[in-house]
């Protein structure tokens, strides 16, 4: 009886050694995609806010910005009613010009800007392409520029 409670007892200390090992790997493996999750959360939050809307920019815009060397670019950034020209590079930023701001250009279709959320601003221009190619079609050419009255089939 000795023996068969000694053996007894070595199998559970190795079982339980067995389990206390694939305990902690469990715990290990939550513990990496708890992290894994908070970096995740962060780069979403990070995107979501983004660096460049912090308080204090709204007075402050890029608006264009090319480079010209390696490390020097031509910068145009709008402060308030003005636009100004800056060069960046070698760790200064050189004031090179100030200039006003042009008007806004007109809406190069002539329609109104789209407006509304994703659904009615599809429509629009739908319609609007419809509308487009349309009235190609009422000139008496399709959109390939062939006469309209060619579509009979019959090619010369």
């Amino acid at each position: 009886m000795n023996d068969s409670a000694a053996t007894q007892s070595a199998q559970m200390g190795h079982d339980a050694t067995g389990g206390v090992g694939l305990l902690m790997f469990g715990k290990t493996a939550m513990s990496l995609l708890v992290v894994i999750a908070i970096i995740l959360v962060c780069a979403w939050l990070l995107k979501r806010v983004g660096p460049n809307r912090r308080a204090g920019t709204q007075h402050l815009r890029v608006v264009a910005s090319t480079p010209v060397g390696q490390r020097e670019r031509v910068v145009i950034v709008e402060v308030e009613d003005r636009w100004l020209v800056l060069g960046v590079g070698g760790g200064q930023v050189t004031k090179l010009d100030t200039l006003t701001p042009p008007e806004a250009p007109p809406s190069p279709t002539g329609g109104a800007p789209l407006a509304g959320g994703f659904a009615s601003r599809f429509t629009q221009a739908l319609r609007q392409n419809a509308r487009q190619s349309l009235g190609g079609k009422a000139s008496g050419r399709d959109s390939s520029g062939r006469d309209s009255s060619d579509q009979d089939g019959s090619r010369s």
